[in-house]
């Protein structure tokens, strides 16, 4: 499978200020495939180097940590030329081998020519040990994710539609009639419960059944269940397993410590909360005050909301719901926000880490809120996610009108429209909101 992420990897590739590659993310996201498939179409060659199954390997890093000494070494174990300009070395795993990660910024000062990527299922793990000294400033990041609902249609095949869609404009000749947006809309049902995890979604477009996802899914959180077990710090393994058991069924509602344990303290969680948030496991959306750009300096760091890595790993309804009209509502819309919230993630600059803000009125005795708050083109843009096609917008309009937005955004299963200055979008556009919202302001 073809994904997007692939673009930004030819952009880094031909820099010409290139720095060594890091491609942080979850486990089973498709790093190693993503990498691999690169490396066969973009060079003349490509070593791969997993420093999990080659205790060898770790050898070369032993002693000093010059990229000559290092190429030489790597090419004669394995019997591979490394030709800088010609040749991708992957090292993969690589926080198996923390000295690898400190050979980075030695090729970057000394062998610049030489592309080089680095990923790792437990590489966060190694980042926030303090005792590991990071190559800072010698090392590009790149973050991926799983994969969106638009590599979703393209995997189905749907190439033509998903391309179709990136050219929809508001009131165009081009307009989604009823059969088509009813077709979208059960694909986004489809990707409700299949979710984005590269082993669901070849499972279920080569059987077409959702049966056999509940096994792949509990095994990739098995996985990462297992994995809670290799962070160094004994002490926060028991805390992080909590979170982490508990965090589904805490999505997309004011994150408080008591619902993991009634006993909890936030000082016993703090680590193993960041700890899974940089892994990607998990998402804070935080409250942010969205009086002015950019919203990155408004957060407020004790209020967030959380998200999980991946819609298809939560516990989800029946498949036999899958034509119900209410799919998308269950779990009183929760669902509905998590998706919307993965898809802003997921659509963001791989060099991003994908930061995610909600607005709540602080005026004592009001409950206004709006699930997401963005930027386009310097404007602040509101987003009220409704499950279903209809809903009240209280919130949405409070908040254009104290903060003077020019215009709101409404995602829902209704089609696309523009009324008093709210756009609604379906939930199958997301990834089109920045351009529809610079098509309205700009005629605004």
């Amino acid at each position: 499978m073809k994904r997007p992420i692939e673009k930004d990897l030819i952009l880094w590739k031909d820099k010409m200020d290139r720095m060594p590659l890091l491609l942080r993310g979850a486990r089973q996201i498709g790093k190693t495939y993503v990498v691999e498939q690169f490396g066969k179409e973009h060079f003349a060659s490509m070593l791969t180097i997993n420093f999990e199954e080659s205790k060898e390997a770790r050898k070369a890093f032993d002693g000093d940590l010059s990229p000559g000494l290092i190429v030489r070494d790597l090419s004669t174990r394995f019997r591979h030329p490394i030709i800088a300009g010609q040749t991708l070395l992957f090292f993969d795993e690589i926080q198996a081998c923390p000295n690898a990660l400190l050979s980075l910024r030695f090729f970057k000062e000394q062998m610049p020519d030489l592309h080089i990527i680095g990923a790792g299922s437990l590489l966060e793990f190694i980042l926030s040990d303090e005792k590991i000294s990071f190559p800072v400033g010698r090392v590009e990041y790149f973050y991926m994710r799983p994969m969106s609902f638009t590599e979703f249609l393209i995997a189905k095949g749907e190439i033509l539609t998903q391309q179709w869609l990136q050219e929809v404009r508001l009131n165009g000749p081009d307009a989604i009639g009823p059969a088509t947006h009813a077709s979208l809309l059960r694909s986004v049902k489809e990707y409700f419960i299949v979710g984005g995890m590269p082993a669901a979604v070849v499972s279920f477009l080569k059987t077409g059944r959702f049966l056999d996802l509940d096994a792949i899914h509990q095994n990739i959180l098995n996985v990462y269940e297992s994995d809670l077990g290799k962070y160094p710090k004994n002490s926060q393994q028991k805390f992080m397993r909590l979170l982490f058991e508990n965090a589904p069924r805490l999505i997309a509602e004011h994150f408080k410590y008591a619902k993991i344990h009634p006993y909890a303290q936030s000082r016993d969680y703090m680590e193993s909360l960041d700890v899974l948030t940089r892994t990607g496991i998990l998402h804070q959306v935080f409250a942010n005050s969205a009086s002015g750009s950019p919203l990155a300096s408004q957060r407020h760091e004790k209020k967030f909301k959380l998200l999980f890595l991946d819609l298809g790993l939560l516990s989800q309804p029946p498949v036999s719901v899958i034509d119900a009209e209410d799919l998308i509502g269950v779990n009183q819309g929760k669902l509905a926000e998590q998706f919307v919230g993965q898809e802003l993630i997921v659509y963001q600059k791989p060099y991003q880490k994908g930061l995610l803000y909600y607005w709540e009125r602080e005026k004592s005795g009001t409950d206004a809120e709006v699930d997401y708050v963005i930027e386009v083109e310097g404007h602040i843009i509101p987003i009220e996610v409704k499950a279903g096609e209809i809903g009240r917008l209280r919130s949405l309009r409070q908040f254009m009108t104290e903060k003077k937005a020019p215009l709101g955004l409404r995602i829902s299963q209704a089609p696309l429209s523009f009324d008093r200055d709210v756009l609604s979008v379906p939930f199958y556009l997301i990834q089109e909101i920045p351009r529809l919202c610079a098509q309205v302001l700009r005629k605004k």
